[in-house]
């Protein structure tokens, strides 16, 4: 069983949007800070957005501020992030991350990754 498995990328044109899921298993989703990093071919890899265990605060990059929305819902164990307004600096693989009890973490307990092109 796979604790982390995201869904929900795809190939999208530029002002389009996507909705990312990450279906969580194998331990207790509530208890964890969670986030979407991405790493774009060639580069290293990017943090995009955290929220806290009960879902109250989310933090996100500058350059996802305002297009981007995390959010969580602890009784299916799924994370989500509503991606708006897609640039094609937004082409990435994306990656959802459990993080510790009180803080994000380093983003080594990840998923597969799921795949977003933003092109015309």
């Amino acid at each position: 069983q796979v604790p982390l498995v995201e869904s929900g990328g795809g190939l999208v044109q530029p002002g389009g949007s996507l909705r990312l899921s990450c279906a969580a298993s194998g331990f207790t989703f509530s208890m964890y800070w969670m986030s979407w990093v991405r790493q774009a071919p060639g580069k290293g890899l990017e943090w995009v957005s955290s929220i806290n265990r009960g879902g109250v605060i989310a933090d996100y990059a500058d350059s996802v501020q305002g297009r981007f929305t995390i959010s969580r819902d602890n009784a299916k164990n799924t994370l989500y992030l509503q991606m708006n307004s897609l640039k094609p600096e937004d082409t990435a693989l994306y990656y959802c991350a459990r993080g510790q009890t009180y803080s994000r973490g380093d983003y080594s307990f990840r998923g597969q990754g799921t795949q977003v092109t933003v092109s015309s």
